[in-house]
Formats: structure tokens, C-alpha cells, sequence
């Protein structure tokens, strides 16, 4: 749920991937516990970069203890409006971050190493509210996260010319895990 009502223009209606393709050029990692650190440098610099109210949180493999994860921090930031770029996208960009991908609801921008990428959304998205669910479960139910783990890495042992293929054959097991993480939450 967006809060659609509130934004000062309308959102964008196309995908925009700024460099193209990319093909994968990290592996699998065991879990490493400078990735939580990672990530308080990062929201640190993300917080001092916006002077506007906004929820940090991380997510995705690196925020899930004891799960083997491609060494990219992933970071979730909420805003007040995602077409209202002038109040979050300059900033971001003059703090250091590139920017990869501009969608429907969705930016994403990143470190020129490639190993922090800061989704943005707009606040009250279910997809913030999916990510945390989907990272608390892994957290909590280790079955899930061994299973997801050995999706992974069975999709490593495949070439991938771009990224964004890899993330879409996970599909299934994530779908299948939110599906469980959704019942147990209720």
C-alpha cells in the first residue's frame, strides 16, 4: 500500500537500469559480521545525507545471521514521497551513492564498489513491509534459512549474465517463505 494520494507529481511508468545488464561477479560468502557493521556506517551516512524523516532498516541476506550471502549490503530507506526526488535522491548522490535503477515506486542507487545498494520506497510500501518480514522469519526459523541458503547455492553454480536474473529465479523459495512467514506472523 502506497500512500499515492500525498505525492507531488506522478511516479515514473517505466523501468529505468542505468548501465544495463550487469553479469554477477561476486560469490556466496559465509555470513560475515562486518556486514552489520557495514550497515550502521551506512545508515549513518544515509541519515546524516537526509535532513527529511525517513526509516532505515537492513535487509536481505547480509542482515540474516549465519546465512552465506553475496558480500552486497543491502539497505531499505522509507520516504514520505517517492516522486519528491529533490528531497532524497540529490542528497544520496552527493553522499556517494550512484544510481542504478529508477522504477515505479522503487529507486535504487549504490556504492561505485557495488557492495552497499540502498533501495528506496516510498513509506507505508509493502515491499519495506515484505523485506522485514521476510528478513525477521530467516532470523527466527532456521529450516527457511537453510532451505534459501541452498537455493542459492545451487543458482551459483550457474553463469549469470545479469543480476537481475539471478534474483528472479530465487522467486519461488522467497514467495514460498513469505507465504510461511506471512501465517506465522498472523
Amino acid at each position: 500500500m502506497t500512500n499515492s494520494g500525498g505525492r507531488r507529481r506522478p511516479d515514473v511508468t517505466t523501468v529505468e537500469i542505468i548501465g544495463g545488464p550487469e553479469a554477477i561477479e561476486v560469490g556466496l560468502s559465509g555470513y560475515d559480521a562486518r556486514w552489520a557493521q557495514d550497515y550502521l556506517r551506512h545508515r549513518r551516512r544515509i541519515l546524516d545525507a537526509l535532513a527529511a524523516d525517513v526509516e532505515v532498516e537492513h535487509i536481505g541476506s547480509t542482515s540474516v545471521p549465519g546465512l552465506a550471502a553475496k558480500p552486497i549490503v543491502d539497505i531499505v530507506v522509507a520516504v514520505a514521497d517517492i516522486t519528491a526526488e529533490e528531497d532524497y535522491l540529490d542528497a544520496l548522490l552527493a553522499a556517494g551513492y550512484e544510481l542504478r535503477v529508477r522504477e515505479p515506486g522503487h529507486r535504487l542507487v549504490r556504492t561505485p564498489t557495488r557492495d552497499v545498494h540502498v533501495h528506496v520506497y516510498e513509506r507505508g510500501d509493502a515491499a519495506v513491509h515484505e523485506y522485514l518480514l521476510f528478513r525477521d522469519h530467516l532470523r527466527t526459523h532456521a529450516d527457511d534459512r537453510a532451505l534459501y541458503e541452498s537455493v542459492k547455492r545451487a543458482l551459483f553454480d550457474q553463469r549469470w549474465n545479469d543480476m537481475n536474473d539471478y534474483a528472479d529465479a530465487k522467486t519461488d523459495v522467497i514467495r514460498a517463505i513469505k507465504s510461511r512467514a506471512g501465517a506465522a506472523h498472523q
